[in-house]
């Protein structure tokens, strides 16, 4: 069953937030924070929910740090932890947080089944496609093709606002199985996306560049209608 708009708690330190929009619509979630050292999205996040973000349609549902643990201690996982990222579609009963926590989450997603799932990365690496491995930073990753259209759409526009040196924004399809998008797209057929902000810019422009994906696929999506 959806949950009521308000907060939810997945655990005593990670709040969801519920929000219902006026008028009917889809439902879009976003999360940050599943990667401990990527502190963009969280504080973009937290930005948003104090500027009061709320849908115009539909529900939309935030979740500003999936991983506590890995965020105190500013590390990819929690020390001697698990990568979350790697642990869906979780087990409730299993020994390890982190493959509980992801149970939590996949639970929380088939009852909500969102048109969209959005989270937010950060990459040391800026994206470049003659690398030999690949590199990540400022790009949308999708996992299926065709290349879902909101992903054009989103990168135009971030391109028009951010138009300094290197921040140009690509598109990168970059399936992996494992991951906790492919897994809940598998799951319920939404569009999943990860963002990823290079970390090779300052920290304030990096959260302006995360806010702004946000507010653009929302209202691509029609839960939050910029006009």
């Amino acid at each position: 069953m959806p949950r009521s708009a308000g907060i939810h708690f997945l655990e005593p330190t990670i709040p969801l937030y519920v929000f219902e929009g006026p008028e009917p619509g889809p439902t879009a979630l976003i999360q940050g924070g599943i990667h401990g050292d990527e502190v963009a999205g969280v504080h973009a996040l937290q930005e948003l929910l104090e500027a009061e973000i709320r849908p115009t349609h539909g529900r939309l549902l935030i979740c500003p740090v999936m991983n506590p643990r890995a965020y105190r201690a500013r590390q990819r996982a929690a020390p001697e932890g698990l990568d979350l990222n790697r642990q869906f579609p979780g087990d409730a009963a299993a020994p390890e947080w982190e493959r509980r926590l992801a149970r939590k989450f996949m639970d929380l997603v088939e009852d909500e089944r969102p048109a969209l799932m959005a989270t937010l990365h950060e990459s040391t690496k800026r994206y470049d496609p003659t690398a030999d491995r690949p590199t990540f930073g400022q790009t949308i990753v999708y996992g299926v093709e065709p290349r879902p259209e909101i992903v054009d759409r989103t990168l135009a526009r971030l391109n028009q606002r951010f138009g300094g040196e290197e921040e140009h924004w690509d598109p990168q399809f970059f399936p992996v199985a494992t991951s906790s998008t492919e897994v809940i797209v598998d799951a319920v057929g939404c569009i999943g996306l990860c963002i990823e902000t290079w970390m090779g810019f300052e920290e304030r422009r990096r959260i302006e560049m995360q806010k702004a994906v946000v507010e653009f696929l929302l209202d691509d999506i029609g839960v939050r209608r910029l006009s």
